[in-house]
């Protein structure tokens, strides 16, 4: 147990990159860097969040899935992994699961998520 929590400290040091804050549900893109060789590229995988497992940050994973020429492509990202670049909040969903499962099952219309609605503050001269 102590040897694990030694691992996790090293790792914490080394952490440099900051994510917005995401849930399931939310359609978000992810850049991760793919290694072909010896180069490397970046590739965006942009899909709905539909679950988020893990406790710590270092075991904590998150799946995105995508509808890619009507193939349905799920991709487990680690929260923690040093080939993603930079994840960008697209949209926040409105769903009441934390694990949505079910949309793998939906076609169409049905298989959409409705947006959260934010608090927009009206600006005080076009409320007249």
């Amino acid at each position: 147990m102590d040897l694990i929590k030694l691992v996790e400290n090293s790792f914490s040091q080394n952490k440099t990159a900051t994510y917005p804050a995401f849930k399931a549900g939310d359609t978000i893109t992810v850049t991760y860097r793919i290694r072909e060789g010896d180069k490397d590229r970046f590739q965006k995988f942009r899909g709905v969040v539909i679950q988020i497992c893990g406790a710590t940050p270092y075991t904590k994973t998150f799946t995105v899935r995508k509808v890619s020429g009507g193939v349905g492509v799920e991709r487990i990202f680690p929260y923690e992994s040093p080939f993603i670049e930079e994840i960008e909040l697209n949209k926040v969903g409105k769903v009441r699961r934390a694990r949505i499962f079910y949309l793998r099952n939906l076609t169409g219309k049905k298989a959409r998520i409705k947006e959260a609605k934010r608090g927009i503050l009206k600006d005080a001269s076009s409320a007249e």
